[in-house]
């Protein structure tokens, strides 16, 4: 899975043609860790409807801030510049999966 950082967010993210899951984590973060094979299995499985990316919060404060990412692990799936869904937590690939059915 690609990262992004707060300077090339819009540009990966926002202005990306597909939807884009973003992943919201940190070093420390165990339930992140837990998270992050899920998310790149999902990524190898879908890739073609859903690009899945990283965003190191400690690293890039300022993307969270902007939207409000209070808790991690966060992940937001932006469509067309806009946040559509946004899942708290660490999940099992069967919630995952469905919660992000309708872009897959």
């Amino acid at each position: 899975m690609k990262a992004v950082t707060d300077a090339d967010f819009e540009a990966q993210v926002l202005k990306n043609d597909k939807p884009v899951l973003v992943d919201f984590w940190a070093e420390w973060c165990g339930p992140c860790r837990m998270v992050a094979p899920i998310l790149e299995e999902i990524s190898k499985e879908h890739g073609d409807k859903l690009d899945i990316v990283k965003l190191n919060i400690d690293e890039n404060p300022q993307v969270p801030a902007q939207y409000g990412v209070m808790q991690i692990p966060t992940m937001n799936v932006y469509q067309g510049g806009e946040v559509v869904k946004q899942i708290m937590g660490a999940k099992p690939k069967a919630a995952l999966l469905r919660d992000l059915a309708e872009f897959l």
